[in-house]
């Protein structure tokens, strides 16, 4: 692919533009460590949510979703589609709380919830641990899959650009903190899914139209129900419905994955503690969900059927059925579209390194130095540090970059080693009794029972039955680890309780000491209809969008309203909801 003045003049006037964003918001970062962190809780709904979307949105993604389609159909994305039900949990269960919650990050909540050494202690390791390891495998096959379509369309040292790419991301995280990258996500998601969407019309139009590709799909999967159906076959293949059904029953609660946390948490509770107040913070998450999982998939879903119809060496041992994706963009893109593509690649793996540099510097500074190196660091020192630790940490990134091996490795090291870990994320919220050795006995056991389920058991990360028996294993594991230790201090459950307020059956004792009485969970019980007509809602709008597109029109509306009747109960319920109206007060930040 050879650019020509056009497309030159598009990539450089994104440039200028995203540039200009980040380092307008220099002054206003520097402010306090909130404002570098968490841009002062002071962001609307629709802004926040959609720095979420961008986030999620990287150079990788549409490659992952490509390689899918081409291996398994459209079905085979229920391997990340079965996650919306954690989402939406996250929507209507814990978005408010880890508003009301007042802490810089998620790790922090550690020493909220919980007290003593053992606290201290899990705080301090699950901030390296998600600042380093995992945050840096982020980064590492983000930039690898930037690297390998800029080598496959150019045909350059794609990991020089990357580099390059990557530094200019750092100086404005740098320097901008999370106004910056907030803002910058905003544009950067406008260009990235535009680029997207021009594509998959390319495709389409290249092929002859929806009806002709859905015709080439299913001479190709060998049936349209094989291409083109929302569920897998009952039986083979490498997704059948058994399969799905454990994912289903199991993973999405289970497992816990990088904006994907059951029970909330990394980007998206920060994302979240930056919102104005609950009623923003729940808007900004179901806005996420919706986006995510519903109206984003569809442009890369058809690009990937037209790679699998057009490039049958695709699956040819040693290929990469991902690469479909860029030879795509050589094959079918004219000037100016490849310079609008290829930003909106530079834009899709620009707004996830800066948000995962900003976010994992806020674990090292917050969690690390200042809980346990510089505790008396007045604010100007503390942005100093972020500022320095961001770009270490994006010189760390650098190095990981080159060890990578693929992007489904790191894929797969995080899927694995997450599993199990998802449940008391969740009950930590609603039990009094979980207390901290119950989180680092589930980490700990994760990461055991997965190597041992990979190693000795001979099982891929993402075999259904590696993940019953790693969820089971570290489900046991941390349950006795519960049951055997001392819980924590009434102390400590009664400053979290008045904190946070999350209500119901698992605190009524503590919440009847504290003159609350039977206090009910945020939402009461009609947030568990609201969390079924969430995913209702959400799949019903995705499987629309995809029957409008390649199946039939009569289906296609059936989905339709079936969506629009789930989101009219949500509605309804969130306007009877007193708490969620009356919620617009900002929460203070204050560290335990």
């Amino acid at each position: 692919m050879t650019l020509s003045f056009a497309d030159w003049l598009i990539i450089v006037a994104y440039f200028v533009v995203s540039a200009a964003i980040g380092l307008y918001y220099t002054g206003r970062a520097g402010r306090s460590l909130a404002d570098y962190f968490l841009s002062g809780r002071s962001l609307p709904w629709w802004l926040a949510g959609t720095s979420m979307v961008a986030t999620t949105f990287a150079a990788d993604t549409p490659l992952v979703v490509t390689g899918l389609v081409v291996k398994y159909g459209v079905a085979g994305n229920w391997l990340w589609w079965n996650m919306a039900l954690s989402g939406l949990l996250t929507v209507f269960f814990f978005a408010r709380l880890w508003r009301r919650a007042g802490v810089l990050t998620d790790v922090e909540f550690v020493e909220l919830r919980y007290g003593g050494r053992p606290a201290a202690f899990l705080r301090g390791a699950r901030a390296l641990y998600l600042a380093l390891p995992i945050n840096l495998i982020i980064m590492g096959w983000v930039t690898k899959a930037m690297a390998d379509i800029l080598q496959i369309t150019l045909g350059i040292s794609g990991w020089r650009v990357a580099a390059l790419l990557f530094l200019i991301t750092a100086v404005y995280s740098i320097l901008a903190g999370l106004w910056g990258v907030i803002v910058t996500d905003f544009f950067q998601f406008i260009v990235a899914m535009g680029g997207s969407i021009v594509l998959a019309v390319l495709a389409v139009n290249r092929v002859g139209g929806l009806d002709r590709l859905a015709e080439l799909a299913s001479a190709r999967y060998g049936g349209h129900q094989a291409a083109l159906g929302i569920l897998p076959p009952l039986h083979g293949g490498w997704l059948p419905l058994s399969s799905l059904l454990v994912f289903l029953a199991v993973q999405w609660w289970a497992s816990w994955y990088p904006g994907a946390e059951p029970g909330g948490g990394g980007y998206v509770a920060q994302r979240i503690m930056s919102t104005r107040d609950e009623r923003h913070g729940l808007l900004a998450t179901l806005w996420f969900n919706i986006a995510h999982y519903a109206l984003r998939p569809w442009p890369w879903i058809l690009v990937g059927l037209f790679a699998a119809v057009t490039y049958p060496d695709l699956t040819a041992a040693g290929s990469d059925p991902g690469h479909g994706y860029a030879r795509a963009m050589v094959d079918l893109l004219p000037s100016p579209l490849r310079g609008l593509l290829l930003a909106a690649f530079a834009a899709a793996y620009m707004s996830t390194i800066s948000t995962h540099l900003n976010w994992g510097t806020s674990y090292f500074v917050n969690d690390f130095w200042l809980r346990f190196v510089r505790r008396g660091a007045g604010s100007k020192e503390q942005v100093l540090v972020s500022r320095i630790a961001t770009a270490v940490l994006m010189v760390l990134a650098l190095v990981v970059m080159r060890f990578l091996g693929s992007i489904e490795a790191g894929w797969r090291i995080l899927l694995g080693i997450g599993a199990g870990t998802g449940l008391v994320l969740i009950l930590r919220w609603y039990w009094w009794r979980i207390n901290a050795w119950s989180e680092l006995v589930a980490m700990g056991a994760s990461c055991v029972v997965s190597i041992v389920v990979w190693r000795w058991g001979h099982l891929a990360a993402d075999d259904p039955l590696a993940l019953v028996i790693t969820v089971a294993a570290t489900t046991i594991a941390w349950i006795a680890a519960t049951l055997i230790t001392r819980p924590e201090t009434p102390e400590t459950l009664d400053r979290f309780y008045a904190r946070a307020r999350p209500g119901g059956p698992g605190w009524r004792a503590v919440a009847t000491r504290l003159g609350f009485g039977a206090d009910p969970i945020p939402g009461g019980a009609l947030s568990w209809v609201t969390w079924v007509a969430g995913w209702v809602a959400v799949y019903s709008a995705l499987f629309g969008i995809g029957q409008l597109l390649v199946g039939t029109a009569g289906v296609a509306l059936a989905f339709g309203a079936l969506a629009a009747a789930a989101f009219a109960l949500i509605a309804r319920n969130l306007r009877r909801d007193a708490t969620f109206q009356s919620s617009a007060v900002d929460t203070p930040a204050t560290t335990p």
